[in-house]
């Protein structure tokens, strides 16, 4: 059975499942390793690092990087892993040690941080932006009395995961459009049977992503609104690191973020490479890659909308605090704060 959620407001309601449940500990002494002891390790001169990457997508630039030679460049020894399925509980894996650096969203950014988690944001790699067309949003039946996010109220939508990102921007926007929140239910549906609920009246609607986006506007649905793109700015990816090692290998992360930054210039300037990393690393099929727009990628962080994102997931129970930016981002990250 879908999991589901509705209770009245508390400081914890409506977690998801993901939350990171982790004892915040001092990372092992490994993390911590100056830039000397880190370059002797790869015996060549290079300085080696692991990094931890999604399992869906919008890791893209790591590997142009690395193909690209930006890397090798840099002097960096770059391994690429898949991290967890559910990229908030990467988290562990940095503070003990085992990568130097890996991918999350948002939210699994946030909910770390609202627990004191000593990490921190080195880089942005994707924000949403009217740049590009909608690759996730809000799928309704054609026939469906739902026309805007404000017809939520006393409805039920589907989510791939609850208290995340989607859930944040389903709240956000019925909020934005005049509606309450509070009055919506979300539940908990794998991600491949979200087409089907919305298709067959399980939910009243779903909130659907990638792949799955397009397939359900191919079977018949109707979306509403823009998405995150109606959020322009909103982190979708970033790459963290724990403080004390951005700290204490300052100038190899700065290498190390230089690099990302050449790959996402290069990214948005040849989508072809872009697509066949796709088609090597993701299941989507290799018609849906060729058919379909890339993601746009960015840099930067927009701060203004980032804290939007902070204080109104705190609003909604979906955050246990509203961390302060100086527990958010590396005093190096790229950021912004016009847009917001």
């Amino acid at each position: 059975m879908p999991k589901s959620t509705r209770s009245p407001r508390s400081p914890f309601r409506r977690l998801a499942v993901g939350v990171v449940a982790l004892a915040v500990t001092a990372p092992l002494a490994a993390c911590g390793a100056e830039d000397a002891a880190t370059s002797a390790d790869s015996g060549d001169g290079t300085t080696k690092i692991t990094v931890l990457r999604s399992n869906g997508a919008l890791f893209e630039p790591l590997y142009i990087a690395e193909e690209q030679g930006f890397f090798k460049d840099a002097g960096l020894d770059v391994t690429i892993k898949a991290g967890a399925q559910d990229t908030s509980q990467n988290a562990p894996s940095v503070l003990n040690g085992e990568a130097q650096f890996a991918m999350t969203d948002s939210s699994g950014f946030l909910k770390g941080a609202a627990k004191n988690m000593p990490i921190r944001i080195a880089t942005g790699l994707v924000s949403a932006t009217t740049k590009t067309d909608p690759t996730d949003g809000l799928l309704v039946k054609e026939d469906s009395s739902i026309t805007s996010f404000s017809d939520l109220e006393g409805k039920t939508v589907g989510l791939s995961a609850l208290g995340g990102t989607i859930q944040f921007i389903v709240e956000y926007l019925v909020e934005k459009d005049g509606g309450d929140p509070d009055k919506v239910k979300f539940v908990s549906l794998p991600t491949t049977s979200l087409t089907d609920a919305a298709t067959t009246g399980k939910t009243d609607a779903v909130y659907s992503f990638g792949a799955f986006y397009a397939a359900g506007k191919q079977a018949g649905l109707r979306s509403v609104g823009n998405g995150m793109n109606d959020l322009p700015g909103i982190t979708q990816g970033v790459l963290f690191a724990t403080q004390e090692y951005l700290s204490k290998n300052t100038a190899t992360a700065q290498k190390f973020t230089a690099a990302i930054a050449k790959a996402i210039t290069y990214a948005n300037a040849h989508p072809d490479a872009v697509k066949a990393i796709d088609k090597q690393y993701t299941q989507l099929s290799a018609d849906y890659i060729e058919n379909s727009e890339i993601s746009y990628y960015d840099k930067n962080i927009n701060t203004t909308v980032m804290r939007t994102v902070i204080n109104k997931m705190h609003d909604y129970g979906l955050l246990s605090s509203a961390p302060k930016d100086d527990a958010i981002y590396w005093d190096k990250a790229p950021t912004v704060t016009s847009g917001g």
